[in-house]
């Protein structure tokens, strides 16, 4: 479904160093998808559907949590970024629709480590 977009972040060098460990993929499978998901739909919603999210840039660590890695991975950690990789413009709130994209996003992201 997002081929096209896990292409161009393969061209990435900063994206494509992304990987979940070992542990990551064991909290995966302790809480199961279901949860990961209502997490990634949780940090989507207070982290980046403001249309000036506080700490814009900066308001996604790069480790504590699968999917948070998997939003850099995706390109999907700040405002800047979803415009410039997903298209999305900044300055305003992000819709429903484009919320539940960059949760499928990041979980097929999510989905495709486990399997490796």
């Amino acid at each position: 479904m997002f081929e096209d977009l896990f292409l161009r972040l393969k061209s990435s060098p900063f994206r494509s160093k992304f990987r979940l460990s070992a542990d990551d993929v064991k909290y995966i499978e302790q809480k199961g998808l279901d949860t990961i998901e209502r997490h990634a739909r949780d940090f989507v919603a207070q982290r980046l559907a403001p249309a000036f999210p506080k700490n814009d840039g900066k308001q996604t660590p790069m480790r504590g949590h699968p999917v948070f890695k998997a939003q850099h991975a995706t390109a999907c950690c700040c405002r800047g970024c979803l415009f410039k990789w997903q298209h999305i413009p900044q300055g305003r709130p992000l819709s429903t629709e484009e919320q539940d994209y960059i949760v499928q996003v990041l979980l097929q992201w999510i989905k495709k480590q486990i399997q490796h």
